[in-house]
């Protein structure tokens, strides 16, 4: 085994427990088990205080110890530390006494969570000597590859399925990567994109980096716990495709709490997918510890993964802290982008529609008592995808440039208002 680089130790398998170097690698060559990175706690503890992350900027490079690079970052400066929104007015239209949003909406540079991934894998590939980096995507990991590789000034190439949102399609091809469309659902793309890596030797950020890669999603939840006062969230809803966001969301809990940096607390982080590719919520309501693979039928596509490779592990968290999970139709993710766009003025794509939908029905059911604290993780912007709510929003009213026409309008309206 290699010395420890920076307050890595090694790579883990997550099923036997074998360690390998902290290379380009993510299976366990004995029993195929994915690869977690394990760190040196001891020396993270005797490092990073409160008064330290406090004092250094608001990126969520402020938890450098807790992610998996060895010196300091090379691409992604300016990425994380995104507002946590107290939404009063979306607590009361959901029954709940204190609700807060995670808004990954305006995070930077391409508006979604996978900012915080991507920095941190290529920022990795960089120390490991890569120079073309690539992804297989259902869209918002495309866009971050694509940007974040360009301001570093190396090649990427990303594979997506070729029905994806042309939004998307276009937030690729501007950076300049080479997007290639893919006949065939996620799963055959990812598939691909495996064959491909042991090819040609790139540094595929969702395949032979996946171990640096998903421990960027912590900065996510190590933000929400500094910005609600040093301390977890009593209820944490997540949306899921791969399930790995769900499973760092715990992690970063964890971790706070052994370093001391806040108190432990039970918690509960539930999960929400859409009806069309809710493989994880169907098992874990069926109180399933395995699931059955599905072929996605949404308009969620950044969730639509039939076969999530961390769908095991994200049913492991919700068991382990006594969370929920449930899904939401087509309508239902409609519904719930207007919601939270007209009660706080933050417009989510398919994915932040599912995870406030879904939240929806977990209150309604009980499973999230109206009376304790919720963070609602929102993970990209709604100008992403729309395609999935034109035609679902209303339409303009059209008048000539006359004041009496206005008139004219305001009264038909004050005597047929529009029921919202």
């Amino acid at each position: 085994m290699e010395k420890q680089v920076g307050f890595m130790k090694a790579l883990k398998c997550r099923e036997c427990a074998r360690e390998y170097p902290l290379a380009a690698t993510h299976v366990c060559e004995f029993d195929f088990g994915p690869l977690e990175v394990v760190y040196d706690y001891a020396r993270i503890g005797s490092s990073i205080t409160r008064e330290k992350i406090m004092s250094r900027p608001q990126t969520m490079w402020r938890y450098r110890e807790l992610l998996p690079i060895a010196n300091e970052p090379t691409v992604g400066f300016q990425v994380g530390y995104t507002p946590l929104v107290k939404a009063t007015r979306l607590a009361k239209k959901l029954g709940l006494r204190e609700l807060w949003i995670k808004n990954d909406t305006v995070n930077y540079p391409t508006l979604s969570f996978k900012d915080r991934v991507v920095s941190v894998a290529l920022s990795r590939a960089r120390e490991l000597g890569f120079t073309t980096v690539a992804c297989a995507s259902t869209g918002n990991l495309a866009n971050s590859v694509a940007a974040n590789a360009a301001s570093a000034g190396l090649k990427s190439y990303v594979f997506i399925p070729a029905d994806l949102e042309q939004g998307k399609v276009i937030n690729s091809l501007v950076y300049g990567a080479n997007v290639i469309g893919i006949r065939g659902h996620y799963d055959e793309v990812n598939r691909l994109c495996a064959e491909i890596a042991g090819k040609f030797g790139w540094a595929f950020v969702n395949v032979n980096m996946r171990p640096y890669y998903a421990e960027g999603s912590k900065s996510m939840g190590f933000e929400i716990m500094e910005q609600l006062g040093w301390q977890i969230p009593q209820h944490t809803v997540v949306c899921m495709a791969s399930g790995s966001l769900l499973t760092k969301i715990h992690k970063s809990y964890q971790e706070f709490s052994k370093l001391g940096l806040v108190k432990d607390a039970s918690y509960k982080v539930h999960g929400a997918q859409a009806t069309g590719c809710s493989p994880i919520s169907t098992a874990q309501k069926a109180g399933l510890d395995f699931f059955k693979p599905v072929k996605p039928d949404t308009i969620a596509k950044s969730l639509a993964i039939g076969t999530p490779a961390d769908g095991f592990y994200a049913l492991k968290v919700m068991k382990e802290t006594g969370a929920a999970s449930d899904d939401v139709t087509d309508d239902e993710i409609r519904e719930g982008i207007r919601l939270l766009a007209e009660c706080e003025g933050i417009f989510a794509e398919t994915a932040g529609g599912v995870t406030v939908g879904v939240a929806k029905k977990l209150v309604a059911s009980g499973k999230i008592p109206a009376n304790e604290s919720v963070v609602l993780c929102i993970t990209g912007h709604g100008l992403k995808t729309l395609d999935a709510v034109v035609g679902h929003v209303g339409r303009p009213r059209e008048i000539r440039p006359s004041l009496r026409e206005f008139e004219a309008l305001l009264d038909a309206e004050a005597k047929s208002p529009i029921v919202s």
